[in-house]
């Protein structure tokens, strides 16, 4: 029999033993948990981790490569088929190594060379949001469609091995540079992941630079993704920011419009499920920090606005097929000027996108038509119907032409080849129909009444 002493300390060792273990599986603070969320929908978590009609953070979206088609894992803490097992250090080691739980490396195409530099407050605060904020989802996870042998995991690892930084938390540089700057930074090449999308990638398909300490490729635009070109988010004029104030890229961020340009593919996703969410400091420090990148290409002409053409326009006179395409399809919304109408229906003359050697979002966005989606700020979701099936190769590619070379803009005419093949994969935006197509009318889809009110009160 144990003696009173002996007995008195094998009940507090049982105390002690179910208090750590009570600690263990209670959840984390409140506040820690909303820090966590706001965190989430910074990196956009919920926009690839969810599929269509699918379950938040539940997986199962595909994603192309040139290899073949991924697809996003739950992420929800279903013991399953989640995370619901993983401890700290698990999830810490994946989002900063790309190297899972279970010991083999991720496709990049989950941004963790991004995600790296986050804070260890911030990793911590993000866990115990996915951990005790999202709601635990059974959906399994689906294997991937890339063939063997390219469906290897090994090449992976030597992926991360040559291409991924080494791992580090960032730590705030207290007293030193301007803290908005560095806040900016930290948001854009951390959890924003932005080099993502918006950075050229090398022949390994890895981003060419990852910061703007790295080299002037950071940020400059990306390659063609889904037929859209992600443009350059530099201080820099042919298809940069330059024109833009830190104002109108908070704005744009917010709600995407803002007086220059209206967002468009993949862009979407970024506004509505993470940037429209951001704070109004947040916001000011990214586009302070974009705002502070040099040009990289230091050759491209500013845009002058020309009106030539807009008075040949609104007299009627129009000497080539792209013009007349143009009158009978754009410029009831896009005026003859190409200046559109405020934030409703965006600017041609002198937007970004149009300044480019590279036509392809413009012709994309003709074939398929577009969406600025609704935020909590701007509830109006303007849509524009695609001409897939009411304009040919050539006649797409006059007015895109037209378009790219009027006004004053700088961009490249664009090719009966080039809008065939960009149609073997155009798929209508959702939220839009197949614009009509008529002789001396407009042949956008018309806003519905209630929303163009919303807009004109803005």
């Amino acid at each position: 029999m144990k003696k009173p002493t002996q007995r008195w300390l094998a009940a507090l060792s049982l105390m002690l033993a179910t208090g750590a273990s009570m600690a263990a599986t209670t959840a984390p603070d409140a506040q820690l948990i909303k820090q966590g969320e706001y965190l989430a929908r910074a990196g956009d978590c919920i926009a690839c981790h969810s599929a269509p009609q699918g379950k938040p953070y539940a997986g199962g979206l595909g994603m192309a490569t040139p290899i073949g088609k991924v697809y996003s894992t739950n992420i929800t803490p279903d013991k399953q088929h989640g995370i619901g097992n993983w401890s700290f250090e698990d999830f810490d080691k994946l989002m900063r190594t790309g190297v899972t739980k279970q010991g083999y490396t991720v496709y990049p195409a989950m941004p963790y060379p991004s995600y790296s530099r986050l804070s260890d407050a911030d990793m911590r605060a993000l866990y115990a949001y996915l951990m005790h904020g999202v709601p635990a989802n059974a959906a399994p996870n689906r294997a991937s469609d890339i063939p063997w042998p390219l469906s290897m995991r090994f090449p992976l690892t030597v992926w991360r091995w040559v291409f991924a930084p080494k791992p580090a938390p960032y730590v705030p540089a207290a007293g030193a540079g301007d803290q908005q700057l560095l806040r900016g930074a930290y948001l854009v090449q951390g959890l924003g992941h932005c080099g993502a999308c918006h950075t050229a990638r090398g022949v390994g398909m890895q981003e060419k630079a990852l910061t703007d300490l790295d080299s002037n490729a950071y940020l400059a635009g990306g390659a063609a993704i889904d037929g859209w070109v992600a443009p350059s988010l530099r201080n820099e004029h042919g298809g940069g920011l330059a024109r833009w104030s830190e104002a109108d890229i908070a704005e744009f961020l917010k709600t995407g419009r803002n007086s220059h340009s209206a967002s468009f593919g993949a862009m979407n996703d970024v506004v509505t499920h993470s940037m429209q969410y951001m704070s109004k400091d947040d916001l000011g420090s990214i586009a302070k920090y974009l705002k502070s990148l040099p040009p990289a290409n230091t050759s491209a002409k500013p845009f002058v606005g020309d009106d030539k053409v807009a008075k040949a326009l609104f007299a009627g006179k129009v000497d080539t097929t792209g013009a007349q395409l143009y009158l009978n399809n754009c410029a009831g919304c896009h005026r003859s000027d190409g200046k559109g109408y405020g934030k409703a229906f965006p600017a041609l003359a002198g937007n970004a996108v149009l300044q480019t050697a590279d036509p392809t979002s413009a012709i994309n966005i003709v074939l398929s038509g577009g969406m600025v989606p609704a935020t909590h700020t701007a509830p109006s979701a303007l849509v524009m119907g695609g001409y897939a099936k009411t304009l040919n190769d050539q006649q797409i590619a006059e007015v895109v032409s037209f378009i790219q070379t009027s006004w004053g803009n700088h961009g490249s005419a664009a090719t009966a080849a080039q809008v065939a093949k960009l149609r073997k994969t155009a798929v209508p935006v959702q939220g839009t129909t197949e614009a009509s197509f008529a002789p001396g009318r407009s042949g956008t889809v018309p806003v519905p009444p209630a929303a163009r009110a919303n807009v004109m009160q803005q």
